[in-house]
């Protein structure tokens, strides 16, 4: 016989504590339509301060609140979720698509749409992706292109749509800047390979070798000029025309070419220092010197610690003695943090930068007899 009785006591409520807090708070500045201080919202929804406070933090990293610089939240218009657009330096760049899946999780995290176009390391795509962000009206373009020469007309079509822009490692006009400080990468790299040579050549040095990225324009070029500044500190009596900038561009295979000829053209002098604007392009000149047989004869720093530079590090009797960390997956966070802010009419600083951290190899060295 079946049991028909009726079960007892109050229906079951399946509420989640902390979101009925938070939208206790939401409907209570919706309500009196005000900006309200930490303390004042405390007091009136009678929630744990901490817990306010993570929640108002949560609303306005996720934009439905801002706070002013008086420590006041208020609540923002929401018709729709925001909206980024990012050009991507190149899909074929490790350190770019590390920048990208760095971006997308964070974007992913705060609830913000992202819309992500490749520049293919092409000057001619990175405007035609521009006009495809302002096509398509983002509330907030996230450049990431090499070539400065284009730079002004890319900002101009995003300015002139009045959409706020923000630049990735190369300074664009009418851009908020967010990077790795450039001068200071290259003098870390420099000065380690100073040091290497000091301790293993007897600081005998015939050559100190810079592969630039021309196109990128002076601020990255000083990744290059820091490095000779760093070299010229531990080794002063280096003559100037000893140091060489040779345009890499950024790129393996013209890494290879440009030490493959320089090699060439000094076959028999030992103790050049190269210092690569990427590690891409510190690889290519790695394979012409373990083609030509001189890895006792050469050290490579680069720079941006892709994960082929950083297993290269531990091969035993590697040239390549170290990688500059550009830190690819502190970007994401800080773009979107820096973004939110810029919408939310919070000012910002026209440069802000990335932590870097220098890798070294760990493999003991052994210092080359003299001649």
């Amino acid at each position: 016989m079946r049991n028909n009785r009726q079960r007892s006591g109050p229906p079951r409520l399946y509420l989640i504590p902390v979101l009925s807090k938070a939208l206790d708070i939401l409907e209570l500045l919706q309500t009196e339509n005000q900006a309200k201080s930490l303390e004042e919202i405390f007091q009136r929804t009678n929630i744990s301060k901490t817990t306010v406070y993570r929640i108002l933090k949560t609303f306005t990293h996720r934009g439905y609140l801002a706070q002013s610089e008086n420590g006041l939240y208020r609540l923002v218009a929401r018709p729709r979720k925001v909206r980024f657009g990012f050009g991507g330096e190149s899909s074929e760049m490790p350190f770019s698509e590390a920048v990208r899946e760095s971006l997308a999780a964070a974007a992913a995290s705060a609830g913000v749409d992202l819309l992500v176009l490749d520049n293919k390391y092409d000057a001619a795509t990175a405007l035609k992706n521009a006009e495809e962000f302002v096509r398509q009206a983002v509330d907030l373009v996230i450049e990431f292109q090499i070539d400065q020469r284009i730079a002004p007309a890319i900002a101009d079509k995003i300015h002139g749509a009045g959409i706020p822009l923000i630049a990735v490692d190369i300074p664009h006009p009418h851009a908020t800047f967010l990077g790795v400080d450039n001068y200071r990468v290259g003098h870390e790299a420099g000065v380690f390979l100073a040091q290497h040579a000091k301790h293993n050549w007897r600081g005998e040095v015939s050559w100190a070798v810079g592969l630039d990225i021309q196109e990128a324009g002076p601020l990255v070029h000083s990744r290059i000029t820091g490095a000779f500044a760093g070299i010229r500190s531990k080794l002063p009596e280096l003559r100037d025309e000893k140091y060489v900038s040779l345009n890499a561009e950024g790129l393996r295979g013209k890494g290879h070419r440009l030490i493959r000829d320089f090699l060439r053209k000094h076959p028999n002098q030992r103790g050049v220092l190269v210092a690569a604007a990427t590690d891409t392009s510190a690889l290519g000149a790695l394979q012409a010197v373990r083609e030509a047989k001189r890895e006792s004869d050469v050290a490579i720093v680069g720079q941006d610690c892709i994960p082929e530079a950083l297993d290269e590090l531990a091969v035993p009797g590697s040239c390549f003695i170290a990688s500059v960390s550009h830190e690819a997956a502190s970007y994401g966070p800080q773009l979107l943090q820096l973004g939110l802010a810029i919408l939310n009419g919070q000012s910002a600083p026209p440069y802000n930068y990335i932590k870097h951290k220098l890798v070294a190899s760990n493999r003991p060295k052994k210092a080359r007899a003299a001649r």
